[in-house]
């Protein structure tokens, strides 16, 4: 596989209010950002020219600047006016979205009170998060390190330090042949993949982990809705390691990952059923839904 670095790419980057050339989107190797990971970012899908659940998306970036201490300089209606600015520029309407907010170069030490924030938003095309194979199910391996307690790290925001450890979890797991980790919570139930929400499907009902140390999910809401709609009972809990040998399905949900179907955790194997099939395909004909089309059914 060929591989086209992110530095060296055409198109645009909307970077603090403008439009410049995406080569020219650098930063100092002595921004706060990259040596603190004071930095909060977002990720976002288009199709069809819309980007899916953006106000939602932006919130949560300007909440999650606040949980690290700062305030993004640009309100709501500016990101999301940019986040269009920046698709349109690059020639794109089926994308990924990825604006990140991050401290820079003014003070380099852990307290860094009088840095300025910058915030830029790139946009680009890729496909699923697991490939056009997904269907087929992916595979996780249970990772050894796990989702901090909330009083060790600010687990609510997406903090760009909140991924180390996924980073870290996946590469082991590759390295074993499996696609991706599952990370258990610090008190040891199931969490999340490195990027996404997870769901178990036992008997008819669809469960899910708690989320709190890790994010609850844009997407992982949708489906939440959308299973309710179908008449799917969910129930939140803390689910044990223990009872995946009690589920018949297991799917991810996440904004890069869409609803992905789970075949193997660790020694576990499932088949992909009729309720991941039919959530999968519900949230398909969502995201493609423009939002007249979406006002008109909460109507």
């Amino acid at each position: 596989m060929t591989l086209i670095p992110f530095d060296d790419r055409d198109g645009f980057i909307w970077w603090d209010g403008k439009l410049i050339p995406w080569r020219d989107a650098k930063i100092h190797v002595l921004s706060h950002g990259l040596h603190y990971a004071s930095a909060v970012f977002e990720g976002e899908r288009a199709y069809g020219g819309n980007i899916f659940k953006l106000q939602a998306h932006t919130e949560r970036l300007i909440n999650s600047g606040k949980i690290l201490g700062f305030d993004i300089p640009f309100t709501a209606d500016e990101i999301n006016k940019a986040s269009y600015e920046v698709m349109a520029a690059n020639n794109l309407t089926d994308a990924y979205v990825r604006p990140i907010a991050w401290r820079g170069t003014e003070q380099l030490a852990v307290s860094a009170q009088h840095t300025k924030i910058h915030l830029a938003i790139a946009s680009w095309n890729w496909p699923n998060f697991f490939g056009a194979d997904r269907l087929k199910g992916v595979t996780l391996q249970i990772a050894e390190w796990r989702r901090p307690h909330p009083l060790t790290a600010p687990t609510a925001s997406k903090a760009a330090g909140l991924y180390m450890i996924g980073t870290l979890s996946k590469h082991a797991a590759e390295a074993n042949g499996f696609t991706d980790a599952l990370m258990l919570t610090w008190n040891g139930y199931l969490g999340e993949s490195t990027g996404a929400n997870m769901f178990l499907v036992i008997d008819g009902k669809l469960h899910t982990p708690i989320p709190d140390c890790f994010l609850d999910g844009i997407t992982r809401r949708t489906v939440m809705a959308l299973a309710k709609t179908r008449g799917i009972e969910v129930i939140e809990r803390h689910i044990p390691p223990e009872d995946l040998a009690l589920a018949q399905e297991v799917f991810l949900a996440g904004t890069a990952a869409e609803v992905t179907p789970v075949r193997q955790i660790n020694h576990h194997h499932f088949t992909p059923g009729k309720i991941t099939e039919t959530l999968l395909h519900d949230y398909e004909a969502l995201v493609l839904m423009t939002p007249e089309d979406v006002a008109k059914r909460a109507a």
